[in-house]
């Protein structure tokens, strides 16, 4: 079937374009048809057998994806091994539920025509020139994932097949119309409340605490009083950007000779072509040039690339990277010269070489001070590194000190302050050096100095000597230098355990309707009335929600908590209905669907899996 798929129009303006440009595509979806079997197998369900190629094949294409989304952040997940694992795991068991679908839709008899497989493929866009179908873009791609066109082809009709069975579950939730406006109703309503606030804080200030109640609770959470790690390290630092040296005009001189190929500019050719549906029709094309016709014009009449035809059907100059190879095979050495009938992946093509610019090496004088910077970063740069090589030798040498590295170095090591991981000095915030200090290869025994680090290099252009000064391992802080906080703690707790006891004598007397006088007698009262909505994220707002409705002329109560741990009496007075927009309730409903449908998928996956044979081999850990 794929041996039928043709391009249709394309352009040699647009091919060359494409030829410049690094052109990537990634497929996903499509496991169990990209490298065939082998000795071992990653899994096999209900028979079905996962080779370790395919799961190989599918880590690395998960490498490549996290890769591209996440950038450098990614190198350092990757170096966690247990994040790895986690990774590997999770792509064995996608590859599981894949081969579950697979199995199940044949199992229900779905399938995908061949004219459906081929409509998919047209409309990949991977697989388009200038918005059409290209059938060479096609099978170059095809090819670079290690595939034919005939097993491309049935790992999509699969994909396609799994995707069918998807959307029939995903698409049949539904809602009526009178559970949408009731449930628009409900989620729109409004509250009328009004609030008394019991202050924990002033509480907590009238409270007393006893020592015994202060040690307590230190034992009882010693967790919570932690100090962390802390270091103190002596640094040496070397930027080769105070390390510019001078540069002589023979310096100079002699990068030019030597890098020449830099500065030199390869030949350019300048074609104009005529491109015709038909190889007659070029023939024709051919005939008129050679009697004299003018080929701007007759470029502007005949030929079929429309972008060329507007200039004559000049290509502009070219170089040997971006010229086609109909055009470099085409024989053309003179200018002017015509070439035959070409036969290429647009159609066919008459064309001439118009002008030939030779290779050209620019003059030192126009790349001088370009050359300048080069050089003298250059020279900066040995210098930069035959220090870092003297230094590390110092501080190898004497490695009770920091002493010989600072006479290497010319410079005095500085000395900070301490600090824990979470908060590394602005200058030493690197990778390599946080990895260096905190690793602890540098810590001696009881958290005495050990050995100076080697060279770090950070950036490339700058390097680091550390060496710890002092370090002190986590440890639970001494109750004395926590006293007060603790103290603060428990006054604080006491208050809470109060208030809620009078909350709840509160609330007693507000439901008997004795509440006017037990709220003056605890010197509160209720605020003015405010609306609230259900959509608050406040907990007074969603406390508001869980409250009986209120009686006529009767208010409903209850008791909660606000975003500042005080405790507040609520008295519910109105319910209000609310009303939606049709948009925000057509949001509403198609995002409660989806949720319906994503819940209906996970039990059928989860139905699947248990009624299935699962046989995993040993390979989720990384190959060694």
């Amino acid at each position: 079937m794929m041996d039928n798929l043709r391009t249709a129009a394309n352009s040699v303006v647009i091919k060359i374009i494409f030829g410049i440009i690094i052109v990537s595509f990634i497929l996903t979806g499509v496991s169990g048809y990209l490298i065939g079997g082998s000795d071992s197998y990653a899994a096999k369900v209900n028979g079905q057998e996962i080779s370790r190629g395919q799961f190989e094949n599918a880590v690395a294409g998960e490498r490549n994806r996290m890769q591209q989304q996440l950038g450098e952040q990614f190198s350092e997940l990757a170096s966690n091994e247990n994040y790895m694992k986690t990774m590997r795991q999770q792509v064995l068991d996608r590859l599981i539920d894949e081969a579950l679908l697979d199995q199940y839709a044949r199992h229900l008899g779905l399938g995908i025509s061949d004219e459906q497989v081929k409509n998919a493929i047209f409309a990949t866009k991977a697989f388009q020139n200038n918005g059409t179908f290209d059938n060479t873009r096609y099978n170059a791609l095809v090819n670079q994932m290690g595939m034919t066109p005939d097993q491309y082809a049935q790992a999509l009709r699969n994909q396609m097949v799994s995707q069918q069975l998807i959307n029939a579950i995903a698409g049949t939730d539904f809602m009526l119309k009178g559970e949408t406006d009731e449930l628009a109703n409900l989620v729109a309503q409004q509250r009328v409340v009004r609030e008394a606030t019991i202050d924990v804080n002033a509480l907590a200030a009238k409270q007393t605490v006893t020592d015994q109640e202060i040690t307590s609770y230190y034992e009882q959470n010693k967790n919570s009083f932690m100090a962390p790690e802390q270091f103190r390290v002596s640094y040496i630092k070397l930027d080769a950007a105070n390390m510019q040296q001078d540069v002589s005009d023979a310096d100079i001189q002699s990068y030019y000779d030597q890098h020449q190929d830099q500065f030199t500019q390869p030949q350019r050719n300048r074609y104009s072509v005529i491109q015709t549906k038909t190889e007659d029709e070029a023939k024709a094309v051919l005939e008129a040039l050679n009697k004299g016709a003018d080929f701007a014009q007759l470029a502007k009449e005949k030929s079929s690339d429309i972008i060329s035809a507007r200039n004559g059907g000049d290509m502009g100059w070219l170089e040997a990277s971006t010229t086609p190879d109909e055009l470099k095979n085409a024989g053309l050495k003179e200018k002017g010269q015509l070439s035959g009938v070409i036969k290429s992946s647009v159609g066919f093509l008459v064309a001439r070489l118009d002008d030939v610019e030779p290779a050209k090496v620019k003059p030192l004088a126009e790349v001088r001070d370009e050359l300048a910077a080069k050089v003298k970063q250059e020279k900066g740069l040995d210098a930069f590194y035959a220090l870092q090589q003297k230094v590390s030798e110092a501080a190898s040498n004497d490695n009770v000190s920091l002493t010989g590295a600072e006479q290497a170095a010319g410079v005095k090591a500085v000395e900070t302050g301490w600090f824990g991981r979470n908060n590394l000095p602005e200058e030493l915030n690197f990778k390599p050096v946080a990895d260096a200090i905190f690793n602890g290869g540098l810590v001696g025994e009881n958290g005495t100095p050990g050995s100076n680090s080697d060279i770090i290099t950070v950036d490339g252009d700058r390097a680091f000597v550390i060496r710890v000064s002092e370090h002190k391992p986590e440890a639970v802080k001494p109750l004395a230098e926590v006293k007060a906080q603790v103290t603060d703690i428990v006054k604080h707790s006491k208050a809470q355990q109060q208030a809620k006891l009078d909350a709840d004598k509160l609330l007693a007397a507000l439901k008997t309707g004795k509440g006017d006088e037990a709220l003056k007698a605890a010197g509160l009262s209720f605020a003015e009335a405010k609306t609230l909505s259900r959509t608050g994220q406040d907990p007074l707002s969603q406390a508001a929600f869980t409250l009986p409705l209120p009686a006529k002329d009767k208010p409903s109560y209850g008791v909660a908590n606000d975003m500042q741990g005080n405790v507040v009496l609520l008295a519910l007075d109105e319910v209000k209905a609310g009303t939606m927009p049709e948009a925000q309730k057509k949001a509403m409903v198609q995002g409660i669907t989806q949720n319906n449908a994503q819940i209906a998928f996970e039990a059928l996956m989860s139905n699947l899996r248990k009624e299935a044979k699962i046989k995993t081999g040993s390979i989720v850990d990384p190959q060694q």
